[in-house]
């Protein structure tokens, strides 16, 4: 396993998060339709797609560049909270990005999405939104990047604790965005947006182990 991951990696990460997305849109439209408007699945599975749309058209190098894309095109396609928040995510996870991303780096990438996140969207952990995925994961891969883990190992704890802090959210009631508007009625379901941060976080980490 590398000591290091490249655009190779960045590239498949960013396709294979695409493939899970679609795969899983209907899920993520009825998460979203029990507490929110409805559309995170659809924003979320066309802008990747045109995110990998733009991937196709080459003249990108680095991991710094790929998570450029991602972020710009998010920005530009992707409707209600999600393209914001993401667009920022990607942003900020590029600006960490310097080169071939080792275990620290990892932890860089996650850590700059989360503030970029929390700068965004000014929610903290415990109000059932994204950050309850991105805020888990960040811990997890210092922890594990600390311990001497890879960066595939890294990501790989990251992307565990993501999908555990997603379910996590189920029993939480929503203080922070649309959601919060149900008050006692968002109890009993889990965050969609915390729930497609898992699928990416766990896109990024079979990339790295493929």
């Amino acid at each position: 396993m590398s000591d290091t991951l490249s655009f190779a990696w960045a590239e498949a990460w960013i396709r294979d998060a695409q493939a899970v997305l679609a795969e899983h849109r209907m899920e993520l439209i009825d998460l979203d339709r029990a507490i929110g408007d409805g559309d995170h699945g659809e924003n979320m599975d066309r802008g990747f797609k045109a995110v990998v749309a733009k991937l196709d058209e080459g003249g990108i190098a680095d991991v710094q560049g790929v998570l450029k894309v991602v972020a710009s095109t998010l920005m530009s396609k992707v409707g209600g909270a999600a393209g914001p928040l993401y667009g920022t995510a990607f942003l900020r996870a590029a600006k960490a990005c310097d080169g071939d991303v080792d275990s620290s780096g990892v932890v860089a990438l996650i850590e700059g999405a989360l503030d970029g996140i929390v700068s965004r969207g000014k929610a903290t952990t415990g109000e059932k939104t994204m950050v309850d995925a991105w805020t888990p994961a960040l811990e997890a891969a210092k922890a594990a990047a600390e311990g001497g883990a890879t960066p595939a190992a890294t990501l790989r704890a990251a992307a565990d604790a993501a999908a555990k802090g997603a379910e996590a959210t189920i029993p939480l009631q929503a203080t922070k965005g649309r959601a919060s508007y149900l008050g006692e009625r968002s109890i009993g379901h889990q965050d969609p947006g915390a729930t497609s941060t898992a699928y990416i976080l766990g896109a990024a980490a079979d990339a790295a182990e493929a």
